[in-house]
Order: structure tokens, then sequence, then C-alpha cells
């Protein structure tokens, strides 16, 4: 099979060694995303809810550079540096995944990069 690099302007710059997703076969796997602007590259510190949406954002535009959406997602990961932050999460999160539901997990961590509340990494899956 071969690797494929997922790159777009539309979501922001890997900050570090990594690609923004890579395509194996029919599986799309993204890096986790925080809330940056793919424009200025500037995290966006807000409330854990403009920080979802920003995320989930990133996460769609990195899924359309491979003419995918959200709806391909099957499985996606969420950290929180605190869990406290689950419920305000989950009302943006529902917004994005009313219908096609992907599987979760949600882990609380120390910490993130740029200070963030929330990261989110997804896999999605590409019909041939």
């Amino acid at each position: 099979m071969n690797k494929r690099i997922i790159k777009t302007d539309q979501a922001p710059a890997a900050i570090g060694p990594y690609s923004q997703a890579v395509r194996i076969g029919n599986l799309l796997y993204t890096s986790g995303q925080i809330a940056l602007d793919p424009r200025s590259g500037e995290f966006l510190s807000g409330e854990i809810e403009q920080e979802t949406e920003r995320t989930l954002e990133n996460i769609s535009a990195i899924l359309k550079a491979d003419g995918l959406s959200l709806d391909n997602i099957v499985k996606t990961t969420v950290y929180l540096t605190d869990l406290s932050y689950f419920a305000r999460m989950n009302q943006i999160y529902e917004k994005y995944f009313s219908e096609n539901k992907p599987a979760r997990a949600c882990v609380q961590v120390a910490a993130l990069p740029k200070g963030a509340k929330v990261e989110i990494e997804a896999i999605a899956f590409a019909i041939a």
C-alpha cells in the first residue's frame, strides 16, 4: 500500500516534525489538532467551546483536502486537560457528529501544546 501525506493550507501547518494527516489505503489518520488559526498559525486561546469548534474545523479542512468529510470519521480520540470540560466539549462535539457518531475515547492529560484545553485526532475511512 502506498502512504500518502495529506497537506492543506486550510488547516494549521504542523508545529513539529509530523504531517497533518497520512493516508494508507482506505484509512486516513489525522494528527492531533488544537485550536490554531489556519491562516496565522496563532493559538486561539479561549473557552473550551471555542477551542473545540476550531479544532473540529481544522480536522474538517484536513479531511476535505483528501475529498472526505466528518461523516468519514470512524474513531476520534479527545484529549482534555481537565475532565470538568467534558460536558461543555460534548455540546460542541455533538453539533459536528449529530447523525453519524464515530467511536471515541476521551482522556485527561497533564498538558497540551500551546496551553490548549483540548486536542482531537481522528481516523477516517474512505470508500474506494
